[in-house]
């Protein structure tokens, strides 16, 4: 027994056997001219379309055949020197035809040949030919019958232009014609869904979906016509297509002919038909998708905007936006089923659309924003996770159109938008945000300005309700967070009172991130501070006084840390004090105490504020913690590194030369330490890489006049390190043979460089 499917390709099969066989005949009949048996083989031909057993994909198979072999038979009709009759009387003479079917397919192909001889008027043969087609009442037979009469008579419509465009043929004429052609064919398709039992719906639904390009195509044939100027189609066609797409009360019918509509016709024509066409959507089945066809209208129009500025003008002549965005809102009160994804996508449109036609139209970007909160705001929480792609959409808008965050952040309901993103979708948004900022290299420069953008970055900046700062992976988190720092650094005025309430807004926002945040961004407050500081200091006048509106002592009030180039010594002293305390109570990794003691040695090197009491105990506490690190390397890098704090290149900076080649001989000793702790535990010495670094250091207090270090210590530690790096119990150190040999060619390029540091180096021997 076969099933459905073998069923139908057995039909199938069958049908094209019948189709062949009669065509056989048909043929001999051409080739010998025999007018009668050529009708008559033609006619059993066509019978093979009265089937309505086969799906319409296999009925358009089985259609097919039959249309190929309906073509040689129109070039038999055209030659009457072959069968001796005239088109009248053919006309006449075919429809003898026994079966309907057949009969009018025969008469659609005389018809067109008729209409190409001239001796009837265009229209009384269409209007006879679509008139006789009303016969078949069978959905899928009836569809292709007037797909047919579609094809075959679209190159014969009196046109402008064309050859049967005449006094009795106008342009009208060929309007009604494909107008009551798809009237009839959009009957026979909203038909189908009538056709057999309930339970097969969905099947029916999709047999239908596969004839939507037949009715379609009588849209696409109006839409060529050259006639029809902006003024037939506003008067005639439109109100007449979608009295049609109305009427039909289908959901599917409607949603594809609206689709229709707005692909087919010129963009100009939507501009200035827009009410019309607006005014039809709200009487659309509540089960058609509008918001899908308000969408590609608005995008048919965005992308009209931005083909010429010179359509504009259109634009704002018909009030489009206000038009638009009434319809949008008569939709979404309509349907309140309508799900939030399909709300937002609409308000996207919208505001791509304004965003290309009035993209100085502030005013319309933020009532978009405006609408969409108060959709959300009847939406107890947005899970929905398209809905939430389409806010991010939403929000980008603006930032790719105007790449400006400034300009976003006049925008009222930009925040208020944003507070309806879960907890991950804010944060993406915001880094969004840091990174249009970065990219356009924006500078945002007033106090309310940073307050606004520091409410739209708050998933970043401190911990959301709900939110597990501990779940998010490490490297993302430092991802996030150094992106608030280098935000930080784009907050500036040349104001100082303005800066100031900037750095406050800052402050205020940062300093609630939590433990794990602060070390990322406070750094980034304090060098603003810093930056604000030397703007003070720069300004003539005397701007320190207690009775001034803004003082560095309020600054360092407001930061409790430290600044450089302001007279005030015992607040720089008390940051570094609270540094050392950090130091010695809260930092307990060895890693992180590395990269505290150079951080602290770095900065202590800048000031110069410090009286002499106040630097020598600090750098005593500095050069103690540095020998006190965990690994000897560790030591001997930062008690190098001490030497600096005893020698500044400032005009007025400390220059202690003794001090300094303690330094390096206690890092020499440290090295050496190491190198014998090395050759202890291992058997073998260590490298000699901090030798070599340590020469370095030796090299350039020497270059900058330090008298304690002579070329005679130089030449000791070189030939220390040729030695260690002889010795049998040194391990091969490729990194350190590479960097003593790029300092002793530096040595060499500077005894060759001649003058007084040509001197000085001479005396080194290599």
């Amino acid at each position: 027994m076969l099933n459905g499917t073998e069923d139908e390709e057995k039909w199938l099969a069958e049908g094209i056997a019948g189709i062949q066989h009669n065509a056989f005949y048909m043929h001999r009949a051409l080739d010998s001219n025999n007018l009668r048996e050529a009708l008559k083989y033609s006619a059993q031909m066509l019978s093979e379309l009265r089937t309505s057993k086969l799906s319409p994909h296999k009925y358009y198979e089985l259609y097919m055949r039959a249309f190929d072999e309906l073509k040689r038979l129109e070039l038999f009709f055209k030659d009457d020197s072959k069968h001796g009759v005239s088109v009248v009387d053919l006309y006449e003479l075919v429809q003898h035809a026994g079966n309907i079917l057949p009969r009018l397919y025969l008469l659609c192909t005389v018809g067109s040949i008729y209409i190409k001889s001239k001796e009837a008027p265009a229209k009384e043969v269409l209007k006879d030919l679509v008139e006789m087609c009303r016969g078949v009442q069978h959905p899928i037979r009836g569809l292709f019958l007037r797909s047919y009469l579609a094809q075959i008579s679209r190159d014969k419509l009196p046109d402008i232009g064309s050859e049967y465009e005449g006094d009795a043929d106008t342009v009208m004429d060929a309007v009604d014609f494909v107008l009551q052609n798809f009237t009839e064919m959009n009957k026979l398709w909203v038909r189908m869904q009538h056709q057999g039992p309930g339970g097969v719906r969905e099947k029916r639904e999709k047999e239908r979906s596969e004839l939507q390009d037949l009715v379609g195509k009588n849209l696409h044939v109006l839409s060529q016509i050259e006639g029809v100027d902006l003024e037939m189609y506003k008067e005639t066609v439109l109100p007449r297509v979608l009295e049609q797409v109305v009427n039909c009360k289908d959901d599917l019918a409607q949603y594809y002919l609206m689709d229709c509509i707005i692909q087919v016709f010129p963009d100009e024509y939507h501009l200035q038909t827009l009410e019309t066409l607006l005014g039809a959507c709200p009487q659309l089945q509540p089960t058609v998708d509008v918001k899908t066809v308000l969408s590609r209208l608005m995008d048919r129009l965005s992308n009209y905007a931005a083909s010429s500025a010179d359509v504009l003008p259109e634009f704002l002549q018909v009030e489009a936006f206000s038009k638009l965005s009434n319809a949008i809102g008569k939709v979404i009160e309509a349907q309140l089923d309508m799900p939030a994804v399909g709300a937002i996508t609409l308000y996207v449109s919208l505001l791509t659309f304004t965003l290309r036609v009035h993209p100085d139209r502030l005013d319309h970007v933020d009532q978009v924003l405006g609408a969409c909160v108060k959709k959300l705001s009847n939406i107890p929480k947005l899970e929905d996770s398209r809905a939430m792609k389409q806010v991010v959409a939403l929000l980008s808008a603006p930032l790719e159109k105007y790449n400006d965050i400034v300009t976003a952040l006049t925008l009222s309901n930009y925040p208020r938008v944003m507070d309806h993103l879960d907890i991950g979708t804010n944060k993406l948004m915001a880094m969004v945000i840091i990174q249009s900022i970065m990219k356009n290299n924006s500078c945002i420069s007033t106090a309310d300005k940073v307050e606004v953008l520091f409410k739209l970055i708050k998933g970043l900046i401190k911990d959301i309700d709900g939110a597990d700062v501990d779940e998010l992976e490490e490297e993302d988190f430092k991802e996030e967070q150094n992106s608030v720092a280098r935000l930080i650094h784009m907050l500036y005025n040349d104001e100082p009172e303005e800066m100031l309430k900037i750095i406050c807004i800052v402050r205020k926002h940062t300093m609630v991130g939590g433990p794990k945040r602060l070390p990322f961004t406070v750094s980034s407050l304090v060098f603003s501070a810093l930056r604000l500081l030397r703007q003070l200091q720069g300004q003539e006048g005397d701007i320190v006084g207690e009775e001034a509106s803004m003082t560095p002592n309020k600054i360092f009030q407001l930061l409790t840390q430290a600044a450089n180039g302001c007279d005030i010594e015992h607040v720089a002293y008390e940051f570094f004090t609270q540094a050392f305390l950090l130091y010695e109570e809260e930092i307990a990794d060895s890693k992180a105490q590395v990269t505290a003691i150079h951080l602290i040695i770095g900065t202590l090197q800048r000031m110069n504020v410090f009286g002499v009491e106040n630097r020598d105990t600090l750098t005593h506490k500095a050069t103690g913690y540095s020998a006190r690190l965990l690994k000897k390397a560790d030591q001997c890098r930062a008690v190098y590194a001490c030497s600096h704090l005893f020698w500044v290149d400032d005009q007025d900076g400390i220059k202690d030369g003794e001090r300094v080649l303690l330094c390096l001989k206690r890092a020499l000793r440290i090295a050496n330490a190491a190198q014998q702790m090395a050759n202890v535990a291992r058997g073998s010495g260590g490298p000699v890489s901090l030798f070599v670094e340590i020469l370095n250091k030796y090299i350039y207090f020497f270059e900058k006049g330090n008298k304690q270090i002579t070329s005679s210590a130089i030449q000791g530690l070189i030939e220390l390190i040729n030695t260690e790096m002889q010795s049998d119990s040194t391990n091969p150190d490729s990194v350190a043979d590479a960097f003593l040999a790029s300092t002793l060619r530096y040595i060499q390029f500077q005894k060759q460089k001649g003058g007084v540091m040509g001197e000085k180096f001479e005396s080194i021997k290599l």
